[in-house]
């Protein structure tokens, strides 16, 4: 299985951030920052982590492809296009982004209309208009799963894919972020294996976080360093251990060097006992 996540080090050249991954053990990272105009850069960073085997598991693009304004909207759809172009030539895995929100106060927020079929529609056809446009030869968009924006479901997910009918459109796999009741968080076992069971093949990444239910009413669920929530982390590990295509594994969210060395330490020794090779 190949982890990744960020690393802390004061260099911009792909060579050291390269290496630095392979130091702290990781054979996955995320994209450093580049221009899509600047093919030397571009070169060099899809170079050096070829040559170090680090796996850039994806270009992030977080906005909203649903914004009400529609001047707004244009704009993301075109960085959409551009980090797709991008993760293309560097040699990403895909381009990663939430499927869009109709809350026009936050752009990830939950909104009545989030879950209708007017939003899939609307969802299909953006990542048509992406995928046809730019024409991606190795690298796919994906969406990010959520509690409250499609996809919030591996069957929601199989749906999209259906519809979108692209080979250009993959799956990011961030299961935690559907685990939106007491009901999925007290069977995220039963949630992560169906996820791999319905989704294995066309699994680009995952995201690696845990999750914690919270004692007060009403419900509250909080993100929290894996290992100290509920969330099966071990069956995660296990179900993409299995996977034939090595889909990267990225530690997120957190805020220091110190949380992601701790996250790190918890996760290898926790894949070391399950028999999950790092």
């Amino acid at each position: 299985m190949r982890l990744g996540a960020p690393v802390f080090i004061d260099s911009q050249d792909p060579e050291e951030i390269a290496r630095a991954h392979r130091a702290l053990g990781y054979r996955a990272g995320y994209c450093p920052h580049v221009e899509l105009e600047d093919a030397a850069r571009i070169r060099a960073i899809r170079e050096a982590f070829a040559r170090h085997d680090v796996v850039i598991g994806e270009v992030g693009v977080w906005n909203n492809l649903l914004d009400a304004d529609e001047a707004k909207r244009s704009a993301n759809l075109a960085a959409m296009k551009r980090a797709l172009a991008l993760a293309d030539e560097v040699g990403a895995l895909c381009v990663v982004n939430i499927a869009g929100s109709q809350n026009p106060e936050l752009w990830a927020g939950p909104h009545p209309e989030n879950l209708t079929p007017d939003s899939f529609d609307r969802i299909v056809a953006t990542a048509r208009e992406i995928i046809d446009e730019v024409k991606p030869k190795r690298a796919k968009l994906a969406y990010e799963m959520m509690p409250w924006c499609f996809p919030d479901s591996a069957d929601s997910y199989l749906d999209l894919m259906r519809a979108i009918d692209r080979p250009g459109f993959g799956v990011h796999l961030d299961i935690v972020n559907i685990i939106n009741s007491p009901r999925r968080y007290f069977d995220t076992t039963a949630i992560i294996r169906d996820c791999f069971a319905k989704l294995g093949p066309h699994i680009l990444g995952c995201h690696l976080k845990d999750i914690k239910l919270q004692t007060g009413l009403t419900t509250h669920l909080d993100e929290v360093l894996v290992g100290q929530g509920g969330f099966d982390i071990k069956t995660y590990l296990l179900e993409v251990e299995k996977l034939p295509q090595q889909p990267p594994m990225l530690l997120e969210h957190l805020k220091t060097k110190e949380e992601y060395d701790q996250a790190r330490e918890y996760v290898v020794k926790l894949a070391r006992e399950a028999g999950v090779g790092l």
